[in-house]
């Protein structure tokens, strides 16, 4: 379940989805928390910006806890997001050993806001995280910011139909 003290860091992670957005890519971000509540680090989507399609912020992120922090560490840790992780990000954060996931929108949402646009399927099936990686603890969507993100992927069709 999204607590009250959860909606801040999702807060920050539309915060980057936007950034992502206004820089030309899809609008997602993530910050992965340690067990204190300190973030450690934070990343936007750079697909597109920079050109290498493996540049989710959840994959970034997995990829710094596992050279930065001890694997207790990762356990405890926290990674907010803006969208529900994709089967790849998923599985690096379940390689990785990182703890709790907390997502604003689900996979599911961003399917149907895909159908609604009018849209194409992704390369991959987007499916929920505990079909991917079933020992994961994963909360979402959070009610409201689903529908800013909802907003962002919008935008982000109406600036680039040919892209979306």
């Amino acid at each position: 379940m999204v607590s009250s003290e959860d909606i801040g860091y999702l807060r920050r992670c539309v915060k980057l989805a936007r950034e992502a957005l206004d820089a030309g890519d899809d609008p997602f971000g993530s910050v992965l928390v340690d067990a204190t509540g300190k973030i450690l680090r934070e990343d936007r989507n750079r697909t597109k910006t920079e050109a290498d399609v493996t540049l989710h912020p959840e994959f970034t992120l997995a990829i710094w806890a596992q050279k930065h922090l001890a694997p207790a560490d990762r356990a405890t840790a926290t990674v907010y997001t803006s969208g529900e992780h994709c089967p790849m990000c998923t599985a690096a954060h379940a390689y990785a050993g990182l703890g709790r996931i907390v997502y604003a929108s689900s996979s599911a949402q961003l399917l149907q806001w895909r159908t609604q646009l009018g849209l194409k399927a992704g390369s991959v099936v987007p499916l929920p995280i505990n079909q991917i990686a079933p020992g994961l603890i994963a909360d979402g969507p959070a009610p409201g910011l689903d529908e800013e993100i909802h907003e962002l992927h919008r935008l982000k069709q109406a600036r680039d139909p040919a892209e979306s």
